[in-house]
């Protein structure tokens, strides 16, 4: 718990533990973030620290330790993928909350990842338990739900009778949303595509080069499928969300702009904004790729900066 014997004094939040509050700031935690170096986490730990919270953030190796000690947050290291270690710097930081932002998508590894959404979220909330944890907020996607023609709301299941490989992306999702579950306040942000520094989606990053024609890079199949709806986010807003999360109430919510849209309408606009030609869009459409609403998150007071992805993208060149 962290306390301001000027601002403000401690006091019993409904939905979590004993947190102080300042009168200019609301309430302030003490966060422990894994996932701080990813492109998201870059961006959340500034934010959390100008909000006034105490941030710890875990990183398995010196260079993440590092990068995490100039963003201002106290480092320690654990990996994780070993239970003993994660426990062990849990318990020593002693958060109020915890949030998870772990993936593997900086590498493009849909393995790695999908493990890190198993194994990593086990752990994660195991240690988290048994150092009395009672809020978690943890990194999710918009894009497994149950085919439909409508941009999916949260109450939309789970796209869990997919073909694979569609099926073990799903499969990872649910266990991760249902572990963290176990938390007594859990919010599972299901975020849009992501776009903006660090990913694949900025410039020099893997779509970029798809675009260019890199015969080495991959392009999935939905960007070229001229009817396949996407939802994106820019990750300054998916960041302003895990911050705000803090005080919402247990349960998925969708982090993705105002604008669900085809990808023959995005893909010419993005790749302007790259300074790339854009390909040939393909006929056809991913029947689960029917983007998300966002109604739940606005009726919380979340409402993305960057709207839409038609000014985003090229905001997003600029950093």
């Amino acid at each position: 718990m962290t306390e301001n014997s000027e601002h403000g004094e401690p006091i019993h939040h409904p939905n979590s533990c004993r947190f102080s509050i300042d009168s200019r700031r609301g309430f302030i935690m003490d966060v422990l973030i894994a996932g701080a170096t990813g492109a998201v986490g870059r961006v959340l730990v500034p934010l959390l620290l100008d909000a006034g919270h105490q941030v710890t953030a875990i990183s398995r190796n010196s260079a993440g330790l590092e990068r995490i000690r100039r963003l201002g947050a106290s480092a320690v290291p654990a990996d994780a993928f070993d239970p003993a270690g994660l426990r062990e710097a849990v318990s020593a930081a002693a958060p109020d909350a915890v949030i998870h932002q772990l993936t593997a998508l900086a590498d493009a590894d849909a393995e790695a990842t999908n493990r890190l959404r198993r194994e990593g979220t086990r752990n994660l909330v195991d240690a988290a338990k048994a150092a009395g944890v009672r809020r978690i907020v943890a990194q999710s996607i918009s894009w497994a739900y149950t085919p439909g023609d409508d941009p999916a709301d949260e109450t939309v299941p789970l796209d869990t009778g997919a073909d694979q490989p569609r099926r073990g992306m799903v499969d990872g999702i649910q266990a991760l949303e249902d572990t963290a579950a176990e938390i007594e306040t859990a919010v599972a942000l299901r975020y849009g595509i992501l776009y903006g520094p660090g990913t694949w989606y900025a410039p020099g990053g893997a779509v970029a080069a798809a675009l260019a024609g890199d015969p080495a890079a991959r392009l999935l199949a939905y960007l070229k499928a001229d009817l396949s709806v996407t939802s994106f986010v820019h990750v300054a807003d998916a960041a302003r969300a895990a911050v705000a999360a803090l005080d919402w109430p247990a349960g998925p919510v969708n982090i993705v702009d105002d604008e669900p849209a085809p990808g023959r309408q995005w893909l010419p606009v993005l790749a302007d904004a790259l300074g790339v030609p854009a390909p040939q869009a393909a006929a056809g459409r991913q029947d689960w790729a029917r983007g998300a609403s966002n109604r739940t998150a606005h009726s919380r007071g979340w409402h993305p900066e960057q709207s839409t992805w038609r000014e985003g993208f090229l905001h997003a060149q600029h950093g």
